[in-house]
């Protein structure tokens, strides 16, 4: 409910002072406040700058709930070791080494997103870029939500800094923002957890096949190629949803690879959407587990990360939201589909929105909006966006007979 309330909240700006339908507000406005940066706007440089801030601003308030919330996945796979500081409890979550209090442990996390905020900013203006761009691109990359202030992205811009800039801290908001935290007391394990390496080796091996794709496709040299991968793959991977070039034109293979960094997503207790690199380390250990299991069916084995033994609930758990994060893909794609839609908007648009992502292929490509869909489909998609950044469980066990009981 509170969703829907910021929704309608964030709706109201939108729809006084732009030119359209307040459905296509409130899906802006929960496209903002969900980080997921698909847009509804035809013509976005042509909005005024309150607007423009507005949409941004969404984005970082947005970003700023997402890492309180994300933190409790870390808390049950990690309590006390090094990839998580915190202990989940029913009324929150707390920190354990540095700041014992609930409130000190918000107020931690919501300096080190402003700390970045402000220094994305301030490299964004040391490369030209105007301080209201720089503010907003900001906001829009810390919070990885993906609106601009321009009709095409960050491809507006032709300085290389900028570009750079924007991979880099896109990357940086894609890490679980507790290792941010550690660092500032001086403690790099954050960084060193089994998380964090995948991420980021995840993050070269895509963008090192998608560089050499793209010098094949384009006849562009390795540095451009690199350039334009880099950040393509750190967008998508981040669910952020920038663009430097409308990369739904290349070739089926870099298409196949941007889908998969698409598929990946961020660091639990991050600002990124998406299913989230410890799940899939989880799924892993686990598969593997089980092949030695069936090998040496004596051997008493169990799942570990960072050294943290895993309990049957986590791995039952994270398996469960895999299976429900997809069903909801499914569900909205078909929907798409059968709204008249081709195979690759409805299986791109599933992923786009459910995983926060923005920007899908096809008719929802990086150059594209959704703009064509009806008031009745934005206010559906809409839903799916909550359901995904909420992470799927969340919404659905509201539909639990013994959740009521309770009541």
């Amino acid at each position: 409910m509170l969703w829907i309330c910021l929704g309608i909240f964030g709706a109201i700006p939108l729809y006084i002072y732009t030119d359209i339908s307040f459905a296509s507000s409130f899906f802006e406005a929960i496209s903002g406040f969900t980080t997921t940066g698909a847009t509804t706007y035809n013509n976005i440089e042509a909005l005024p700058n309150i607007i423009l801030f507005h949409r941004s601003l969404m984005h970082w308030l947005g970003g700023i709930g997402v890492i309180v919330l994300g933190v409790g996945l870390l808390s049950m796979i990690n309590p006390v070791g090094s990839l998580s500081l915190f202990k989940a409890e029913a009324t929150g979550v707390q920190l354990e080494k540095y700041t014992p209090k609930i409130k000190d442990t918000a107020g931690s996390l919501i300096l080190i997103y402003i700390f970045l905020t402000l220094i994305d900013t301030i490299f964004l203006r040391l490369f030209n870029m105007s301080w209201f761009d720089a503010i907003n691109h900001a906001f829009s990359t810390i919070s990885t939500g993906g609106f601009s202030t321009k009709n095409s992205s960050l491809g507006y811009f032709s300085n290389d800094g900028i570009i750079w800039t924007t991979t880099i801290f896109m990357l940086l908001s894609g890490i679980n923002f507790l290792a941010h935290l550690k660092l500032f007391y001086k403690d790099f394990s954050g960084y060193k957890s089994e998380e964090v390496k995948w991420y980021l080796s995840i993050f070269l091996i895509l963008t090192l096949t998608l560089t050499i794709i793209h010098i094949d496709i384009s006849g562009d040299g390795f540095y451009d190629a690199l350039k334009h991968s880099s950040f393509t793959i750190s967008s998508v991977m981040t669910t952020t949803g920038f663009a430097t070039i409308d990369y739904g034109t290349w070739s089926h293979f870099a298409i196949a690879i941007i889908f998969l960094a698409m598929f990946i997503g961020g660091n639990a207790g991050s600002t990124a959407g998406g299913i989230k690199v410890i799940r899939y380390v989880i799924i892993w250990k686990t598969l593997l587990l089980e092949f030695k299991r069936i090998l040496h069916p004596s051997a008493l084995a169990s799942v570990f990360i960072d050294g943290i033994k895993q309990k049957e609930r986590v791995i039952s758990s994270t398996f469960g939201f895999l299976i429900l994060f997809l069903l909801t893909v499914i569900v909205v794609s078909i929907y798409i589909y059968a709204r008249g839609y081709d195979a690759m908007t409805a299986i791109s648009g599933g992923f786009a929105i459910v995983g926060n992502v923005g920007p899908g292929f096809s008719l929802l490509g990086p150059a594209d909006n959704f703009s064509f869909f009806s008031d009745f489909d934005k206010i559906f998609l809409s839903i799916a966006m909550i359901i995904g950044r909420l992470e799927c469980y969340t919404v659905f066990i509201l539909f639990s007979g013994s959740f009521w009981k309770k009541f």
